[in-house]
């Protein structure tokens, strides 16, 4: 299901768009018919390739993972997003985004996430969303305040060094 926002389309990865996106950008903007942003994503080819490994793993999941944002007036690819996986048995999912720098500080990072929060409530399963940045200020805490995200603690990770751990619990 393609969530639409004002100014985004978010495209659900299935394994066939995934492998394209793996594949390189000329093949990706041929297969969705789209302009890629520069440096579109820094996540990379490894996160989608985890994607691609759960669909086909679990292909319940589909929806649950990878997402591609459209921006509708240029028509170009601007970043991804989605969820870690389905809701867990307590109700859970967790939340990430990134937007080309080309296309940051214009709130869209901002309607992806309330985009993706409004399909993952649309689910009754799904009871909180949570997120990760890291534990300092910057746009993606900015971003999840302004969606309505409580800061709830501060973890160490052994590949970022501490992070905050954000929650949103449905009304």
């Amino acid at each position: 299901m393609v969530i639409e926002t004002e100014n985004l389309k978010l495209v659900p990865c299935d394994a066939q768009l995934l492998k394209m996106a793996i594949k390189g950008n000329k093949q990706l903007s041929k297969f969705l018919g789209v302009s890629l942003a520069d440096q579109w994503t820094t996540f990379g080819v490894d996160a989608l390739q985890y994607a691609l490994d759960q669909i086909l793993a679990r292909p319940g999941e589909l929806g649950w993972w990878t997402y591609f944002p459209i921006h509708k007036l240029d028509n170009t690819l601007i970043g991804s997003g989605g969820y870690k996986g389905s809701p867990t048995e307590d109700g859970t999912v967790e939340l990430g985004y990134e937007i080309a720098s080309g296309y940051c500080n214009r709130g869209l990072a901002t309607e992806m996430a309330r985009g993706l929060i409004m399909k993952a409530f649309m689910d009754n399963r799904v009871k909180s969303i949570l997120a990760h940045t890291l534990a300092q200020s910057n746009a993606s805490t900015t971003v999840l305040a302004k969606c309505g995200f409580t800061k709830i603690e501060e973890v160490e990770s052994t590949e970022d060094g501490f992070i905050w751990k954000w929650e949103l619990i449905r009304a």
